[in-house]
C-alpha cells in the first residue's frame, strides 16, 4: 500500500514523502496514528492544502521536544526492584516502568516513547534512549537497584554485587566468632 506521510517516521522517511510499505503496517499503525494517509489523489490534494498547518505543528512539537531533552539530557533515576543475591532481577524492567519513573520525576513520557532493544533483567546503571519527537531523542540513565543506599553506591561507581558478598563474609564470620558458647569464660570475681 501507498501511504503519504504526515510526520518524519524513523527507518521510513520524511514528512509528504509517499512510501510503499505493507498493508498491516500502514492499517495497523500508520493509518490509526494519524502518521499518514493513503496515497491518492484526494489525500494527496489534502495533503498539499494542509501542508503548511503541518509543518508548523511539527515545528512547534519539535521545539517542545527540544526544551524537554535539554531538561532530561543526562539525568539519572533509581528504579528499585528486588532482586537475588547475584543481582539478578525477580522479573525484568519493562518500558512502563521506565516511563513511569521518569514521569514520577517531573517529566511526562509514555511508554511507547522508551524503546528498549533487550529486557533489563539484572541490576546496575543503563543508558535508555528516550524518543521526546522523530527528530529528538534524548539519553537518560536508569539505575536498577535493590535498596536506595545501593543506588546510591552504584551511582558512585561502586561494585555492589562483590561488596555485598564481602560483607557477608564478614558477617558470617563475626557470627561465628560472637556464638553462645565461643567466647572465653569470664571470671565473675574481678579485683581491682
Amino acid at each position: 500500500m501507498e501511504v503519504v506521510l504526515l510526520e518524519r517516521v524513523e527507518k521510513l522517511g520524511q514528512m509528504g514523502d509517499v512510501v510503499r510499505v505493507k498493508d498491516g503496517f500502514a492499517r495497523n499503525f500508520l493509518l490509526p496514528q494519524k502518521k499518514a494517509l493513503r496515497a491518492n489523489k484526494s489525500n494527496l490534494a489534502y495533503f498539499e492544502t494542509q501542508r503548511a498547518q503541518l509543518e508548523a505543528r511539527n515545528l512547534e512539537r519539535k521545539r517542545e521536544a527540544g526544551d524537554v531533552s535539554a531538561k532530561l539530557e543526562g539525568k539519572t533515576f533509581v528504579l528499585l526492584r528486588q532482586a537475588g543475591d547475584q543481582g539478578q532481577l525477580y522479573g525484568s524492567v519493562s518500558p512502563r516502568d521506565i516511563a513511569d519513573v521518569i514521569t514520577a520525576g517531573g517529566f511526562t513520557i509514555a511508554r511507547s516513547q522508551v524503546p528498549l532493544d533487550k529486557a533489563i533483567k539484572s541490576i546496575g546503571l543503563y543508558p535508555i534512549a528516550v524518543i521526546l519527537h522523530p527528530e529528538v531523542r534524548v539519553t537518560v540513565t536508569i539505575n536498577v537497584a535493590r535498596t536506595d543506599d545501593e543506588a546510591e553506591r552504584q551511582a558512585r561507581g561502586e561494585d555492589v554485587l562483590t561488596e555485598a558478598t564481602e560483607e557477608e563474609e564478614n558477617l558470617a564470620n563475626a557470627e561465628a566468632l560472637f556464638e553462645e558458647g565461643a567466647a572465653p569464660p569470664v571470671d565473675e570475681e574481678v579485683s581491682e
